[in-house]
């Protein structure tokens, strides 16, 4: 089911479409100190330049640009600790919608902040004793719309648009990519883009990095079936702790994955520092896994031109300036 579910590539074009002139379409960057580094070509995509300042925007966008005038005007709901919320929040607002975002309390107040100046309302809910399926479920029940965060085909497909963007900047560039590194959280930005990128260039392999204790995804890969992480750790990569995989997005990203690395909070510090240091950009946590992933010497970097998915830049001052000076 989850299979005939998935988006494919017209999807994933389509969704360009809707968010043509809408979104940003950011730009590829090149750190010649970072090439030295690594050995290769490492080419970055900064979502962190993104409206709402993560990818977030094109998924919720697509989304909610699908839906009818009527399912709009019931308002629309959803569950997120900060970058959805946050798209989803934009473009609700867009569309004249009311937009109700469960979120977490220990969800960073810089996310929180941007939500409710977007003219959404927050409820806040206990990220461990809660359900956040059960906190939204009172508005469901009113008729508003549930706009999930990665496990519907329309936010894959929205999140699918990060990839087409890249496959077509690699050509302008007249660049062949042998690999593709991208956040893992629930799946739906990997197995977006993995869509798109299989379409371009089926060998092009496709790399995702997830926090260590919130590998759900490579642990799943691994048991060849959806696996839940273990309670009772904590991230500050805030953005990719899910609990497990998707239906769909586990379905998409077992086919056209080459594999996920598990990163430290002490890698994910050291990338943070390096964004900032030689690409001039604020990553948040969560949004620097990828460049991460290339400390872990799992992903073949030497002679080869990658692609690196800098998925955001919500990041609250202090936990910022803490990790990058420490790192």
């Amino acid at each position: 089911m989850a299979l005939d579910s998935a988006p494919g590539i017209a999807d994933v074009r389509n969704a360009a479409q809707r968010l043509a002139g809408l979104a940003v379409r950011t730009p590829l960057l090149e750190s010649q100190a970072l090439n030295e580094r690594f050995g290769g070509r490492v080419l970055f995509k900064p979502e962190v330049l993104q409206h709402t300042g993560s990818f977030k925007f094109r998924g919720a966008y697509n989304k909610i640009s699908g839906l009818s005038e009527e399912e709009r005007a019931r308002g629309i709901v959803a569950f997120s600790s900060g970058n959805h919320a946050q798209g989803v929040a934009a473009s609700a607002a867009m569309f004249g919608a009311r937009a109700v975002i469960a979120m977490p309390a220990d969800a960073p107040q810089a996310k929180v902040g941007n939500v409710r100046r977007m003219g959404a309302e927050v409820v806040s809910f206990d990220r461990v004793r809660d359900k956040r399926e059960d906190v939204v479920k009172p508005y469901l029940e009113r008729g508003m719309v549930l706009v999930p965060p990665f496990d519907d085909p329309a936010i894959i497909a929205g999140q699918g648009t990060v990839g087409l963007e890249l496959m077509q900047q690699a050509v302008e560039l007249g660049v062949r990519l042998d690999t593709v590194v991208v956040p893992c959280g629930g799946g739906g930005l990997i197995g977006g883009v993995s869509i798109a990128v299989k379409d371009a260039s089926p060998a092009t392999a496709i790399w995702g990095a997830e926090p260590e204790y919130f590998d759900d995804t490579r642990r799943s890969l691994e048991a060849g079936k959806r696996v839940a992480n273990e309670p009772g750790h904590d991230s500050s990569c805030d953005a990719l702790m899910t609990s497990e995989p998707g239906l769909i997005t586990f379905e998409i990203n077992r086919r056209n994955l080459a594999g996920i690395v598990a990163v430290s909070e002490k890698a994910v510090a050291a990338a943070m520092r390096d964004a900032m240091a030689h690409l001039k950009l604020v990553v948040e946590p969560g949004g620097s896994v990828a460049l991460a992933a290339l400390f872990s010497g799992r992903i073949d970097l030497k002679g080869k031109c990658l692609a690196v998915v800098l998925s955001g830049g919500n990041v609250d001052f202090d936990v910022y300036s803490r990790m990058v000076a420490g790192a």
